[in-house]
Order: C-alpha cells, then structure tokens, then sequence
C-alpha cells in the first residue's frame, strides 16, 4: 500500500482482525452484488469506502424518483441514468481507487455461473425469488460464499450461505423459482419500507461480506437473523440442511 492508501485505511490497519494483511486481502479481492436498490445502495458504499478492490456491480434497472427515498447511492441528477452507470460515479468518487465492473443486464444461466465462478463472495441484495433461486443455485455449483439479504415493511433479515451448509433452497424450499401466485406482490414497491430498515440490514450484509473476506470471526452461516424495527428487536433462527434440497440436497 502507498502512503495515501495507509492513510484513507488507517482505521482498518489499527483492527487486529484487519491489519495490514487483512487491508491487502481486500484490496485483492472481489465481489459480485445483484441488485443496486435499497440494500445495494448502502452496501457497495461501505464495500467501496472498506477498499474492496474489484465491485461487479449487477442490475438492469433505472434510478426513478421513487428510489431516492432509500437508495442512497444513486443522487436527484441521476434520475433516468442506468442504477450500475450511477452507482460506479458515486463509488469511484468515494473511493477512486477501486475498480467496478458495471453489468446492465438480469444474469442468468452460464452467463451467470461465469460472473460467480470469478468472485470471491456474491452479495444477493436483488428484490425478486427468481433473482435469489438462480443466484443460489450458481453460488452451490461454483461453491461461492453467498450473502443474502431481503427487507420490507419494517422488518427485515440477512444470512450467509457457504459450500456444504445449507442454502436458500433450504431455507424456502416453497418458493424455488418465485413464479408462485402473488410472489410478484412481495416487494417494496407494493409492501413499502422504511429507509433506514433497508440500510441497517445492507450494513449487516456488508459487515458479513468482509468477514468472510478477511476470514474472520463467526459468520452468519447457518443462522437467519430476524429484524423487526418496529420494536428495535433482533431474533435468530437456526438452519438447517435439508437432504431433500432441489439444489443442495443429496439427488439436486
């Protein structure tokens, strides 16, 4: 690291679970995140601002003016602009010494297997099952650390997903695809969120990204932590593996 780096990382260097090789595995490292909304927004920001070297950055969207009110990565002037265009400026002004790889398009199939096999932890901040399944499902075939995160309302939760444990399909094995009757309704859009609800649980996701990153402490693999901000309560649930899996288990 130069002079500049030891600098803008000096907070890092005085952590004893980051350090001086720690701030070097993050600068070598890199990071696919699906989804540039209300988790996405606050996430790459810390990811950028943390010195994570390489972002892909994921989403076929555009900023609206409806976005502003939690997705904090994008501005008033970025209206109309494509969310991945928008938020490399915002991250690049933040954090210019980074690179981000910006994907306007929705991943899928080979395509999407690719991006995972070439990261070291996919981040699933997307809004939609289809996007989570097919993302759980290339994090299992590549054995890609996966961190999940979803909100709404006034509540949300987060969890990590890694090789040999259990993974979305686990989790909700009702809803493989999100083609089921009403799943479409299950978003911010028609449910709403309070802003800061997404931002809390994109700060969780991100504190998990890095930890697994640096290979430290305990992660949320395993555990569904719960958040219900209304009442300012966390809870966790335990997961398990489930033999019968459709993409982990024993005959996926």
């Amino acid at each position: 690291m130069n002079d500049a780096q030891l600098t803008r990382y000096s907070r890092h260097l005085l952590l004893k679970q980051v350090d001086f090789t720690g701030q070097q595995r993050l600068l070598a490292s890199r990071v696919l995140v699906v989804g540039l909304g209300g988790l996405g927004s606050p996430l790459t920001l810390y990811l950028a601002s943390s010195g994570v070297g390489h972002l892909v950055l994921c989403d076929d969207d555009q900023v609206d003016l409806g976005n502003l009110q939690r997705q904090i990565v994008h501005r008033t002037a970025d209206i109309g602009r494509d969310k991945v265009a928008s938020a490399r400026d915002t991250l690049l002004a933040l954090n210019p010494e980074i690179e981000i790889t910006p994907l306007k398009a929705r991943l899928a199939g080979a395509v999407l297997r690719e991006q995972v096999r070439q990261v070291d932890v996919v981040v699933d901040a997307s809004d939609n099952f289809a996007t989570r399944a097919a993302l759980n499902a290339a994090c299992v075939i590549e054995q890609k650390p996966l961190v999940s995160g979803a909100v709404i309302r006034m509540q949300g939760q987060v969890t990590v997903f890694q090789a040999g444990g259990p993974c979305y399909g686990c989790l909700y094995s009702g809803v493989p695809d999100g083609t089921e009757e009403g799943a479409d309704q299950e978003d911010c859009r028609h449910q709403g969120v309070l802003a800061p609800v997404a931002g809390i649980i994109a700060c969780v996701q991100a504190t998990e990204t890095l930890k697994l990153l640096l290979g430290v402490g305990d992660t949320l693999a395993g555990r569904l932590l719960l958040l219900d901000a209304l009442a300012m309560a966390w809870r966790t649930v335990k997961v398990l593996k489930d033999p019968a899996c459709q993409v982990c288990g024993v005959r996926p």
